[in-house]
């Protein structure tokens, strides 16, 4: 069994200085943890305990932790005294910009950010200042970050958030106290994959923009339906609001034109992060030239305000060229290893929980994928809420941890392969997995009631 004394102390020690002992709360989990390094698809603690990694640190890590191109990049402008200057342009921030303008079809201009939510904050602002309206309309299960617009009704018990509504809005519930009830009034949580809901907020507010992530992937892998993000798109054109992909997750991990460019269907504006730079904190906003020169406008009243002193600071933008740069090789290599991995996993996973007559469904897209224990691909949270158990996927990640594979141990959180990881690795982690069903803590947490825990998302 393995022993996690040194995190403990370690952790212990940092709470006398960081509320909760750790710079974002929603990492400190069970078993408290504390990495020390990191390469490839392994991981190590400060205890010597060696993982197979499929967080990847909630996703970012696509070409895996440390990947030697993207360190040489970086070490390279550090080598060359490039530095943050404050003042004007630079080569690298043009060169990030083009290569993301290139390779996303509907991307016509950028801009560089630091992080998911200041990207995700930007859109909806930009789509404000572009409709002259002021609702936003968001979805039940889905995460675009921390701001007041969107820290709301992500993994609710339905015993707060009600039955499902169709056609109709659910009511907003802060993931984050310090929310002014004003500000809520201009936000309409509705279900994933539910085109009449959209509608019906529309027929009754001026909506300004929608954002929701293609695929919701923080409450696992729940995939569009035939038609929803057309459905989308018809509607935005319709009522005349902006379709907001928070691409966050999903942009540069399924094709460098993300999911967007996967499913034909374009939003208006699209915001990247994680995948984009493997790992090196950098977000990137981006759509129509129209549209994105709402941040130039000549008139102030209607220009958006686009500032940061950290934007295009040359050690993350290096980080972000090298990695563009890495997953167009060879026409796209890294894609085709990931998904066949990705398959493997898939179809090993599948034929465990058959032998073993344990109702399940694997839910993949491409390299990320999550185990469900349910008899069909979930739709929206309310479905995952109803039929998945959450205890006994909570017992079965612990128990996954506690022999050597790392996944999140939150239920319903995604798994993430990388390029780093190796069909070895796979057979390794499917090996570990069917061990891991045996567990009398699994075999109990399967025969017991679900359980949905209230957490934030990531």
């Amino acid at each position: 069994m393995k022993t996690y004394s040194n995190s403990s102390t370690l952790l212990q020690k940092n709470r006398q200085f960081i509320p909760g002992g750790a710079v974002s709360l929603n990492r400190v989990i069970e078993p408290e943890i504390v990495f020390q390094r990191a390469k490839g698809s392994r991981m190590w603690d400060v205890d010597g305990n060696e993982y197979i990694d499929y967080h990847a640190a909630f996703a970012p890590h696509f070409l895996g932790h440390n990947d030697d191109d993207v360190n040489a990049a970086v070490a390279a402008v550090l080598r060359d005294e490039a530095s943050l200057y404050g003042s004007g342009t630079t080569v690298l921030e043009g060169r990030l910009a083009e290569l993301i303008c290139e390779n996303s079809p509907f991307v016509e201009r950028v801009q560089i950010l630091n992080t998911g939510s200041e990207a995700t904050y930007q859109a909806l602002r930009a789509a404000r200042a572009i409709t002259r309206r002021d609702h936003i309309i968001v979805m039940q299960g889905g995460y675009n970050g921390w701001h007041n617009d969107v820290a709301c009704n992500l993994m609710t018990p339905l015993s707060s958030v009600g039955p499902r509504i169709s056609s109709g809005e659910y009511p907003f519930l802060p993931i984050s106290a310090g929310i002014p009830a004003a500000h809520q009034q201009l936000v309409h949580p509705v279900n994933f994959n539910d085109l009449d809901s959209v509608r019906w907020v529309c027929e009754r507010y001026a909506v300004a923009a929608l954002i929701c992530e293609p695929i919701l992937q923080n409450i696992g892998v729940v995939r569009p339906l035939e038609g929803y993000l057309q459905g989308l798109r018809d509607l935005a054109d319709e009522f005349g609001f902006l379709l907001v992909y928070d691409e966050v997750k999903t942009g540069f991990r399924y094709g460098t034109g993300g999911y967007a460019e996967l499913s034909g269907v374009y939003p208006d504006f699209v915001v990247y992060g994680k995948a984009i730079a493997s790992g090196y904190p950098i977000a990137a906003i981006g759509g129509r030239q129209e549209l994105m020169d709402i941040f130039i406008d000549p008139d102030p009243e209607r220009r958006g305000l686009l500032a940061g002193t950290y934007n295009g600071h040359p050690i993350p933008t290096a980080a972000a060229i090298a990695t563009i740069e890495k997953l167009l090789r060879n026409d796209g290599e890294v894609y085709r290893h990931t998904d066949r991995l990705g398959e493997m996993m898939q179809s090993g996973l599948e034929e465990i929980m058959r032998r073993r007559g344990i109702t399940s469904t694997v839910c993949r897209e491409r390299s990320a994928f999550c185990l469900y224990l349910m008899d069909h691909d979930p739709r929206d949270w309310h479905d995952i809420a109803l039929h998945h158990g959450f205890s006994a996927d909570e017992a079965m990640r612990r128990e996954l941890v506690e022999r050597g594979i790392y996944l999140f141990p939150l239920a319903t959180k995604q798994a993430s392969i990388s390029a780093a990881h190796s069909e070895d690795d796979i057979a390794r982690t499917l090996e570990v997995w069917d061990e891991v069903l045996s567990a009398p803590a699994v075999q109990e947490a399967l025969c017991s009631a679900n359980s949905i825990p209230a957490r934030g998302g990531k």
